[in-house]
């Protein structure tokens, strides 16, 4: 079955840029899903109202980041977890992972994805970035705020263009949800969340990586600090 894609909405920028982008979003967010059939070239561009050379650059991008599969006479479709970083997942998911050491994991890879993020991000994925803080209101319930930050970080270890840490990314995404959850609970803790997000997105635009993983490592104490303030109530 062939997914849709929803509408692209533009901006000043890169015309390939701004599609990798949008499609990635979709990926990350899991709108697109692995093995989903992306449409054919010429109706993707055509819905999307670019030029198939816009198309191809970005398709070639999103390949280059593993996000998609290209075969001949097969199309393009979302490309699946790797094995073997599932089955380690997987694996792990199933034993008693203490908080703490999952937090501490974090707070070693995290600072090192900013940084990475900072020194790697291409156009889309400062775009893909944008787009997130773009949806981040005052507003949002506590659910849509913890799914953007999901969201957030999930684009920021994209960014570091390194597979690995996507799926360390994942992993700790997953053991910490619930004080991720706590975090959110209150609009304080959503908003120091959303600056927390702000200035590392700000080092990482500017390609500054350590700021980045300066900012990284203010943003998870503040969490922490947060989540055990709201879990003693």
């Amino acid at each position: 079955m062939t997914a849709s894609i929803p509408p692209l909405s533009r901006r000043a920028r890169s015309v390939s840029a701004e599609v990798a982008a949008h499609l990635e979003g979709l990926i990350i967010s899991g709108e697109l899903r692995a093995g989903d059939r992306l449409p054919p070239e010429r109706e993707l561009a055509a819905n999307m109202n670019i030029s198939r050379s816009s198309l191809r650059q970005a398709m070639f991008e999103l390949e280059s980041k593993k996000l998609i599969e290209r075969r001949q006479g097969r199309g393009s479709t979302v490309a699946d977890t790797p094995y073997m970083a599932a089955e380690l997942a997987g694996s792990l998911a199933e034993t008693e992972i203490e908080l703490g050491h999952a937090s501490e994991l974090r707070d070693l890879v995290e600072p090192r994805i900013a940084q990475l993020a900072a020194l790697r991000a291409v156009e889309s994925n400062l775009l893909s970035l944008e787009n997130v803080l773009g949806r981040c209101r005052d507003g949002n319930s506590a659910d849509e705020s913890l799914r953007l930050d999901i969201e957030f970080h999930a684009l920021l270890a994209h960014a570091a263009q390194n597979p690995l840490l996507v799926t360390l990314c994942t992993m700790t995404t997953e053991w910490t949800r619930r004080t991720r959850t706590l975090s959110h609970r209150t609009k304080r803790g959503r908003r120091v969340s959303l600056d927390g997000h702000r200035q590392i997105y700000e080092a990482v635009a500017r390609h500054d990586g350590a700021s980045a993983a300066v900012a990284m490592e203010q943003h998870l104490r503040e969490v922490r600090e947060l989540s055990l303030h709201t879990g003693r109530r």
